[in-house]
């Protein structure tokens, strides 16, 4: 890079100081991954936005790192945010206004500069893709108290055994994890706050067969958690779908994964949205999530993912999972419509084809009965109404 840009950006991109940070530590801003040597002390040349900051200590011979922990920055020109990390906790804290100044002055005078790490820019676009819809609101409105996301204040969830192979291996690093459990470790409530998806619809005063129709198509659930939840905002919803995903993916977050999967089962669930009232909604959704599993599904074998966020594999997105399930039949209700929005149209076939070519799914269905789940993700199979005895009499007759 042209010297006189560097130093452009040095001055005007922000700047995360960690003091203190012990060797070997895994620290990571976005989708960038640094491990802690001697000299290290932070990372320069951050584009202004919304950023996720991530870290693991480490043994001392850098060979088991401790469960992820991570939070969302909203990062200013030529801001410096500043971290120390606390030897008794093993974990980054915050420094006072006073002190966050006087080192922010010191980064202006380039006094911490040659222990700076860069930002890599060319790894910028991925992270907008994946965190446009991210923004201070969101991020204030959903991070827990504190702003720590990490899957040790998560336990509780996996209360009854863990289902799936991605919960066990969570629950499994939490059990056999040999770093001691901190005072900030056992607390609890240091949760997200989520917005609420109820995963069967159940109100009082509806009939049977209205209540088997808006579960099969979620649309007027939709509609209700858009107008009660967001303000009536896309972008909000898009925004939560996205923090989720980074919470999950690089945080490790099973609570992430979670809302995540409900988000996604909720509008791949709407079979009248798509194409009626929301088609540029699913548009939308259709390519935050195309990009999503754009970057977690991709294999770089240059970058050993020792002690690093694991990308998605094949047992975290089984060929029986929900997604694929969800997907067959969302594929097929726009590929079949008789009108249906071109982008909409482009991008669903974009996101067919990359788990097609990706996890090797077939979307064909097989029988009347495919499609339907009948072991741990038994909400997503069809919701039956059931008839009393005089209906069946009635029938039989």
């Amino acid at each position: 890079m042209d010297p006189d840009r560097a130093l452009e950006l040095v001055k005007h991109g922000a700047t995360l100081l960690f003091l203190d940070v012990p060797q070997y530590t895994l620290i990571g801003v976005d989708i960038q991954m640094f491990s802690v040597g001697p000299a290290f002390k932070g990372i320069k040349m951050i584009p202004p936005g919304i950023h996720f900051v991530f870290y693991s200590s480490s043994s001392r011979d850098g060979k088991e790192f401790s469960p992820i922990t991570g939070f969302f920055v909203d990062a200013g020109p030529s801001q410096a945010i500043v971290r120390k990390w606390d030897h008794q906790e093993e974990r980054l804290t915050k420094v006072s206004e006073e002190e966050e100044e006087r080192y922010a002055q010191a980064i202006r005078n380039l006094e911490f500069d040659r222990y700076l790490g860069p930002y890599n820019l060319s790894q910028y676009a991925t992270w907008k893709q994946l965190s446009n819809y991210i923004t201070k609101d969101i991020v204030e409105k959903i991070e827990p108290v504190g702003g720590e996301i990490t899957v040790i204040y998560e336990s509780s969830i996996l209360k009854g055994g863990p289902k799936t192979s991605m919960e066990k291996a969570l629950d499994e690093q939490l059990k056999t994890s040999k770093f001691k459990v901190t005072s900030i470790e056992q607390s609890t409530g240091q949760r997200c706050y989520y917005t609420s998806i109820p995963r069967i619809i159940k109100r009082k005063g509806m009939s049977g067969q209205e209540l088997t129709s808006m579960n099969l198509d979620k649309t007027q659930l939709l509609e209700s958690i858009l107008s009660k939840e967001y303000g009536g905002s896309e972008e909000l919803l898009l925004g939560e779908l996205q923090f989720s995903f980074v919470a999950f993916l690089m945080g490790q977050s099973l609570e992430a994964f979670m809302q995540w999967k409900s988000l996604v089962s909720l509008l791949l669930g709407c079979t009248d949205a798509p194409f009626r009232t929301r088609s540029h909604l699913f548009t939308k959704f259709v390519k935050v999530i195309y990009q999503q599993l754009k970057y977690g599904l991709q294999r770089d074998s240059s970058n050993p993912e020792v002690g690093a966020p694991a990308l998605l594999d094949d047992s975290w997105l089984s060929a029986d999972s929900f997604l694929h399930l969800l997907c067959k039949d969302f594929f097929a209700l726009v590929e079949e419509a008789s009108v249906v929005d071109g982008d909409l149209l482009l991008w669903t076939r974009k996101l067919k084809e990359l788990l097609q070519n990706s996890l090797g799914w077939e979307f064909q269905k097989k029988s009347a009965l495919d499609g339907i789940y009948f072991e741990d993700d038994d909400e997503y199979a069809p919701v039956v109404e059931m008839l009393d005895e005089s209906h069946e009499e009635n029938m039989a007759a």
